[in-house]
């Protein structure tokens, strides 16, 4: 069985999160392990509290884990904090955690804010140089390229700078751009490629940042190349946005287990 551990946030709605990337895992037949760095009072709607574990403890759930369970790939999500995140790049970088995917978590979509100023700095110099595979949105590729988005050129300098912080793979993904198709980017180091997916008009797409980070761990885990994972991970969000969950009052949550409920 192949393993991989999510470090992450709680979602109390189920819909993001450590929760999602259970889910998500399971989906794709993988075990999934976890270390919560944060839990969230969250609805569909937004997040109305919070309360931020201490590094230490953070660090001691990756020890257990990873000091009886191998590892297979490592999905990071919301840190919240520099301390957290200091202490992860120092876990991955001790325990030698392999194939590291970084959802660089930075603002809910409700609005709310993830990960602090500092944090992201830590980010940067300490993080992302240790990541195999980094997946930030439009918003979050410009806080870590430090250039505006506003075009497919302006995605690939994004990439081309992101890249250049550490040596990771980078995928830029498009739910945040326009036009009838969402485009995720992919550099390598070397070259870009692109997996296109007609956009579905839907506000149910609660989770679906941790869900396709997730989505490319399971797939790394699994042995697929970072090419493969990106258009897999892309095909099973697609679906599970085009399968979404009306329930709630606000942004609904994802179908995790779309492919099985249609058999």
């Amino acid at each position: 069985m192949r393993t991989v551990l999510t470090i992450a946030g709680s979602d109390s709605s189920g819909g993001a999160g450590i929760q999602a990337d259970l889910k998500t895992f399971a989906a794709f037949g993988v075990y999934g392990t976890s270390a919560i760095t944060a839990i969230t009072a969250q609805s569909t709607v937004g997040i109305t509290d919070a309360s931020v574990l201490s590094a230490d403890l953070v660090t001691a759930q990756i020890e257990a884990v990873a000091g009886d369970i191998e590892v297979h790939a490592t999905k990071i999500g919301m840190l919240a904090t520099s301390a957290i995140v200091e202490a992860v790049a120092a876990a991955i970088e001790e325990l030698d955690l392999p194939l590291v995917v970084v959802d660089p978590v930075m603002v809910s979509k409700s609005g709310a804010r993830l990960l602090d100023d500092d944090g992201v700095r830590t980010m940067c110099t300490e993080l992302v140089p240790r990541a195999f595979i980094v997946t930030p949105n439009l918003p979050e590729a410009e806080v870590l390229s430090g250039t505006t988005i506003a075009s497919p050129g302006d995605a690939r300098e994004a990439a081309r700078r992101i890249h250049d912080i550490g040596g990771a793979s980078v995928i830029i993904t498009g739910g945040h751009g326009t036009g009838h198709e969402i485009v995720d980017l992919l550099f390598d180091g070397r070259a870009f490629s692109e997996c296109r997916t007609p956009r579905i008009e839907t506000r149910n797409t609660h989770g679906t940042g941790c869900t396709f980070a997730s989505a490319i761990a399971a797939c790394l885990a699994l042995g697929m190349s970072p090419e493969e994972a990106a258009a897999r991970a892309q095909q099973y969000v697609a679906g599970a946005i085009r399968h979404a969950l009306a329930i709630g009052h606000g942004h609904g949550p994802l179908d995790h287990f779309w492919q099985t409920r249609r058999t």
